[in-house]
């Protein structure tokens, strides 16, 4: 009976983890506040505070020495706490699709693509979206087809998207949260 109780309250613990990893710990970066963008969590909003006015994208070669082929795609915008997809205003999420994209293409022609990850793997409050040479490898059957970045849909429960141009149109994956991994390192 004792076994079966602890079973019961494991199973429970688990339950509730997934509610409790669902944003990053810590994200409290406020642009009011300088002392609050101190933060390794906000290192991308301090990044953006940077930027001049007027460009509403930005790019930044990744620092993480394991991935010396990426690139991050940025909004200009700072917004206070978490900042997601969902929080961007449509034309917002298509101007980063777009200026992403055309960056993927400079960079890797036909063969790139593009990850944004679910906020349960997000390591950083600053939406970002990585760009890089596109894993064929990482292909599934279930995909998306839309003609254009205006189109690619934006996960409203914290999930992650990638995606990869094919003959003219992209392929967008939803639902998953570790989405950059079908990217070259």
């Amino acid at each position: 009976m004792a076994v079966m109780k602890s079973a019961l309250g494991f199973l429970a613990l688990l339950a509730i983890l997934p509610a409790a990893h669902a944003a990053i710990d810590g994200c409290n970066c406020d642009p009011a506040d300088p002392a609050s963008l101190q933060a390794r969590v906000c290192s991308l909003t301090r990044e953006a505070l940077k930027q001049p006015d007027g460009e509403p994208v930005f790019f930044l070669k990744d620092t993480n020495p394991n991935k010396p082929n990426r690139w991050l795609a940025l909004p200009r915008t700072v917004r206070k706490d978490m900042h997601t997809l969902a929080d961007m205003t449509p034309a917002e999420r298509t101007q980063l699709w777009t200026a992403a994209i055309r960056k993927a293409t400079e960079l890797w022609g036909d063969g790139w693509g593009l990850a944004f990850n679910g906020e349960e793997m997000r390591s950083q409050c600053h939406p970002h979206i990585h760009i890089g040479k596109f894993l064929p490898a990482a292909k599934s059957a279930k995909f998306l087809v839309v003609d254009g970045p205006a189109q690619i849909p934006t996960p409203k429960d914290g999930t992650g998207v990638w995606l990869y141009p094919h003959g003219g149109k992209l392929h967008v994956h939803v639902g998953e949260q570790l989405t950059e991994t079908v990217l070259l390192r």
